[in-house]
């Protein structure tokens, strides 16, 4: 498969992956751990994130872990689970435990000075330990983290991703999960100036090698945004959308540029990422756009331009019909900022723009 672009990685910066707490559990049985929901969570971990996806990476013992009520997996030493959708989950000794309460103030707000931490967990009481070498005195020792993400406006890869992804130690063919753990737990006992931003580096690669090794063991008859990635026909298509999201795309010249007709084109897209091309396109474009919000000093006018609309008015409606708020507004509340004086009257009060754009 062919593709000019770097597609995941070109979401993957747009959505601001970004690393967060990283921390040690020590397992002593019979125990257990439950998170909550990433909504109920994710502004605690992550200042400004949207969405948090927590990962386990088992580095001794065996351990279970499952989304909450559902089938627990049985996890060994150098196993990997991920919950990317941000369901409650447990982590325990023995499979079917649950945890009666969870205790938000340990797992949440570290007091340490300096991450990472380390946790020891006996049935389900929780405490602060100094263990972080691997002198644990439990059954299983769990290096945990956090990943933060934006989920909107438009994050594709959340919803092809499963509720619980677990990448079993045999998988590992390269040594990297391995490398990771020991860079882990050294920087860990070492301390060294620059540790942090080390371990939330770590994380974010360890995120995407994860996800290349899902992408890679998924079924020929799988759908969604990684199976249509995976795809010759609509691999490109994506890989042509997100190059170049401003240009005046329709179905048509989107098929001649990967090699099919507009019908088959349209039905293969729509098979494998449930939408069609030019839906597609619209929510990518307020994707580019609300990064472009955040990170640039662009006035919306700008922004419209770029994501290839003609006027402010009509990119102004599509980002509100996605998002629920005019981008000038949306960029206000995720910044703090004040409003522009060239942005002060709403675009929808501008009855001289007008509608230009083909998606």
């Amino acid at each position: 498969m062919a593709i000019s672009k770097d597609t995941l990685s070109d979401l993957l910066r747009s959505v601001r992956l970004r690393g967060a707490i990283f921390y040690y559990v020590d397992g002593v049985a019979p125990w257990v751990a439950e998170t909550p929901h990433a909504r109920e969570i994710a502004s605690e971990i992550l200042s400004g994130a949207e969405h948090v996806i927590e990962y386990h990476v088992v580095t001794r013992g065996s351990c279970f872990g499952a989304v909450a009520g559902e089938e627990a997996v049985k996890l060994e030493a150098g196993d990997v689970i991920m919950f990317p959708q941000g369901h409650a989950h447990v982590m325990s000794s023995a499979p079917g435990m649950r945890a009666k309460t969870v205790n938000k103030v340990v797992h949440f707000s570290p007091q340490p000075s300096q991450l990472p931490y380390a946790l020891t967990v006996r049935g389900e009481e929780v405490c602060l330990t100094s263990r972080l070498d691997g002198a644990a005195e439990g059954d299983a020792t769990i290096v945990c983290g956090f990943l933060g993400c934006d989920a909107r406006p438009f994050n594709p890869l959340l919803a092809a991703l499963p509720r619980r992804l677990h990448i079993p130690s045999a998988a590992e063919k390269s040594g990297w999960l391995d490398h990771f753990m020991q860079v882990a737990v050294r920087e860990s006992v070492e301390r060294r100036p620059g540790g942090e931003a080390m371990l939330e580096r770590l994380s974010e690669m360890m995120f995407v090698d994860v996800v290349r090794r899902y992408l890679e063991a998924l079924p020929p008859e799988q759908t969604g945004w990684l199976a249509g990635l995976r795809d010759r026909y609509v691999g490109r298509a994506l890989a042509l959308l997100h190059e170049r999201p401003s240009h005046r795309w329709t179905i048509d010249n989107l098929g001649d540029a990967v090699g099919l007709s507009r019908s088959a084109l349209y039905e293969r897209f729509v098979q494998l990422v449930g939408q069609p091309p030019m839906h597609y396109l619209t929510q990518w474009r307020m994707q580019v756009a609300s990064q472009l919000l955040l990170e640039s000093t662009m006035n919306v006018a700008s922004v419209a331009l770029e994501t290839g609309y003609d006027s402010e008015a009509a990119f102004s409606r599509a980002f509100k019909r996605l998002v629920g708020m005019p981008p000038a507004a949306w960029r206000r509340r995720r910044t703090g900022g004040s409003p522009d004086e060239t942005e002060t009257h709403t675009v929808e009060d501008r009855t001289s723009a007008s509608a230009g754009t083909s998606a």
